[in-house]
């Protein structure tokens, strides 16, 4: 059976994403720093009939995402679709950094998150992909990387570098079988605090499902999804 790995699974579209692949009859390898989260996607990935299994690591501890992707990796044989879901990392009592406040010590953790742990887990992966030659990697981060949003400071500048990295990945991987996608996602989820009263929130399921066919596709090299 396929693999996918999804790294920084969450409870919304990290679960709606092993829900869609696994459906199609992928295993699934889940990502994320709580063992107790991953216990409860796994548990609710198995009621729906999807073989999965978690593997706890912080995206911000290169060697520990490593060894988790190698351990998923020797578990289910392979993986074939790695998608690496952008997480926001809080600095401080506040949410988002706007743009006026962004410094360098509180972009820096976001940076690590967002690119240089999406840079990480595809290194992580990429060598069997171009052994195999084929294989998909895909991303997906905040709007804010594509449409500039001052109250999202940091982590659009975070994600625009992964994002133009993803982009250059999708030239040079393309004629060796390998597809490389990226998400900007500018729809609140259903479910996520703090969605303004005036927001439409998407179903994370429709979401998912739009990541499904970029892998089925092979294309394009970027989305933006609104609604």
């Amino acid at each position: 059976m396929p693999t996918v790995a999804l790294v920084a699974a969450g409870t919304r579209l990290g679960l709606s994403l092993g829900r869609v692949f696994g459906s199609h009859g992928f295993d699934v390898a889940l990502i994320a720093r709580s063992e107790e989260r991953l216990a409860e996607l796994v548990e609710k990935l198995a009621v729906e009939g999807v073989q999965a299994a978690g593997f706890a690591a912080d995206v911000l501890d290169r060697s520990a995402l490593v060894t988790a992707l190698d351990s998923a990796a020797a578990r289910f044989g392979r993986i074939d679709v790695l998608h690496y879901s952008a997480p926001y990392v809080r600095v401080g009592e506040g949410g988002m950094t706007g743009v006026l406040d962004v410094t360098a010590e509180n972009l820096r953790p976001q940076i690590e998150s967002s690119c240089y742990g999406a840079i990480t887990a595809t290194r992580a992966v990429l060598p069997a992909m171009l052994a195999a030659g084929a294989g998909t990697v895909l991303y997906t981060t905040g709007a804010s990387a594509v449409t500039p949003t001052a109250w999202a400071g940091s982590a659009g500048a975070a994600g625009a570098a992964l994002r133009n990295w993803a982009l250059n990945l999708h030239g040079a991987l393309g004629d060796k079988g390998i597809y490389v996608g990226y998400v900007a996602l500018g729809a609140w989820i259903v479910g996520t605090p703090g969605t303004p009263a005036d927001a439409s929130p998407m179903e994370p399921d429709d979401i998912a499902r739009r990541h499904w066919d970029m892998y089925v596709t092979g294309n394009p090299a970027e989305i933006l999804i609104t609604s």
